[in-house]
């Protein structure tokens, strides 16, 4: 079977040899759907090994296929972004002049894989390449988890600067107050931002530490006397709560401004509590951050501070107290700056335990399902973040089926929401050669970005199949699609392509239409029959 392809909306290069017909039609256009904007993110968690890697005793080899095997998961659930935790407690999930390699990963503190490999930069590439984007997770504050087993390096923050370092119950932490903290901890985000081409940065909640009891099961209260005192002796007139806030305020707003400053198009993230203050808004009960973790997190996001906003809606819909539904529209109330809202899914709260269980400790997959779908009617909101990748590797309550069955709410893929407050250029169309086989049994596409674009992050191939549009996002280096051309029950009708940049903005859509000889054409086109010898270019 012969076919005809047509170029419409596109700058494109057609091949052939003498046995095949091409043809250009100039008044056929083919349009492909919008592109669905959804941020689908998964938390990857290192600390403890909860997700990533499964021991302290693997291998590298184990390692990197473990990785891979939870990028690949993700794709098939029609997840778009990791959310990978490189910084549990001051150490290190990859090569790091600042801080040491954590024991996550091989056992002991400041030991290097071996065989050596970086696993960030491993883990960037990898996601890349499957069209996933990847933030990085840091703890801002963590200096040292209670599930650390071996002695701190040398080059641990609690011995180069143990000064800043405090204990406060089972941990180690760093002093919110003091400015060698914030200094300390963004001099490592912004190495993170310089060396690798990562997609995002993110903290989550751990700024002042949830509260520990003493042996009396009274609370404790974090030692920073010592700068508090300087602070009175200084004539300072803040009251103790709000000085504490007003040191965590000036990291949050520091990080944003040396984030912005070393490369503006990776996005802000930050993961706060749920609820800001109990009564905010007026049902809703418990655990109050503005308090408890000296946390302005309702400021962080009126002032713009980030691009993105996780809080950590862990409670299920119909709980009155803290109900997902009425917490998310707080927040997108919330958001003056018109930031993403992007809320965080308890999805390893799905259980499959019997029903003598309390009802919030009984999720069902549907229970996910039903917070997207409240998400979706939700203005402002446009995406959700699911702790954590276990849920989906173990499939608890058949979470994978119940996401991408054909009348799932990840029943195809979503690309990124694009963040043009960061960068408002859009790529340009692609340059696409189509080139048949010698069998005339298949026309083999090819693409590359057009002249001077350099910037290309991900592609959007939009594939038209008996009338019906799919969508794949691919990594930057796959330009190549075999569209075969016998007959098929269902053929190709249709190959639209388009580049997506950093920012995730789109550039105009480039289509090849595939016409069969045997199909007549409409009456408003003109086709042009040609018998290539070499390449030609068609200028639309």
């Amino acid at each position: 079977m012969k076919l005809l392809v047509a170029a419409a909306a596109a700058c494109a290069m057609l091949s052939a040899n003498p046995a095949m017909s091409l043809s250009i039609s100039e008044g056929q256009t083919t349009t492909p759907p919008k592109l669905d904007r959804e941020f689908r993110g998964v938390w990857v968690a290192t600390v403890s090994n909860i997700d990533w890697p499964t021991s302290r005793t693997q291998s590298t080899e184990a390692q990197k296929k473990d990785l891979v095997k939870i990028l690949d998961q993700c794709v098939k659930d029609n997840l778009n972004a990791v959310v990978l935790q490189v910084r549990p407690a001051c150490d290190a999930i990859y090569k790091s002049d600042l801080e040491p390699w954590s024991e996550y990963l091989t056992g002991k503190q400041g030991k290097a894989p071996e065989p050596f490999y970086d696993p960030l930069e491993f883990a960037v590439e990898e996601a890349h390449k499957r069209g996933l984007e990847m933030h990085v997770w840091f703890n801002p504050y963590r200096a040292l988890h209670p599930s650390a087993k071996s002695p701190v390096a040398d080059n641990h923050i609690s011995k180069t600067q143990p000064e800043i370092v405090k204990q406060y119950g089972k941990h180690l932490w760093m002093d919110p107050t003091d400015q060698r903290t914030i200094d300390h901890t963004i001099a490592v985000i912004k190495d993170v931002i310089k060396r690798y081409d990562i997609d995002g940065i993110h903290v989550d909640d751990y700024f002042y530490p949830y509260e520990e009891l003493d042996k009396n099961k009274k609370p404790i209260s974090f030692p920073d006397d010592q700068n508090w005192e300087k602070y009175k002796a200084a004539g300072g007139t803040m009251k103790r709560d709000d000085w504490r806030r007003y040191w965590v305020d000036k990291f949050v707003q520091s990080m944003y401004k040396a984030a912005k400053e070393t490369k503006a198009t990776v996005k802000v993230g930050i993961s706060p509590f749920g609820i800001w203050k109990p009564g905010y808004p007026a049902q809703i009960k418990g655990f109050s951050q503005y308090d408890k973790l000296y946390a302005d997190a309702k400021l962080w996001l009126n002032k713009g501070w980030v691009d993105y906003w996780t809080p950590q809606l862990y409670w299920n819909v119909s709980n009155p107290d803290q109900s997902f539904p009425v917490l998310l529209k707080w927040w997108t109330e919330e958001n003056t700056k018109q930031r993403h809202i992007w809320p965080g899914q308890y999805t390893s709260r799905i259980s499959t335990r019997e029903s003598t269980e309390p009802l919030e400790n009984r999720w069902s997959a549907k229970e996910i399902s039903n917070q997207i779908k409240w998400m979706r009617l939700t203005p402002g909101a446009s995406g959700t973040v699911h702790f954590s990748m276990a849920a989906f590797m173990k499939n608890v309550g058949k979470i994978n089926e119940e996401l991408t069955t054909p009348t799932g709410v990840y029943h195809e893929p979503a690309v990124v929401p694009a963040s043009p407050w960061l960068d408002s250029r859009k790529p340009r169309k692609p340059l696409i050669t189509a080139t048949p086989k010698p069998d005339a049994k298949a026309i083999v596409l090819e693409w590359k970005p057009a002249e001077g674009d350099k910037d290309i992050r991900f592609w959007a191939v939009q594939v038209n199949k008996g009338g019906k549009w799919t969508t794949k996002v691919v990594g930057p280096d796959e330009t190549r699609l075999i569209v075969s051309t016998v007959d098929e029950t269902t053929p190709t009708q249709a190959v639209a392509i388009s580049a997506l940049n950093r920012a995730q903005n789109q550039g105009p859509v480039a289509t090849i239409v595939f016409k069969s000889d045997k199909d007549e054409p409409a009456k408003s086109e003109k086709p042009v029959t040609r018998r290539a010898r070499r390449p030609t270019t068609d200028q639309q």
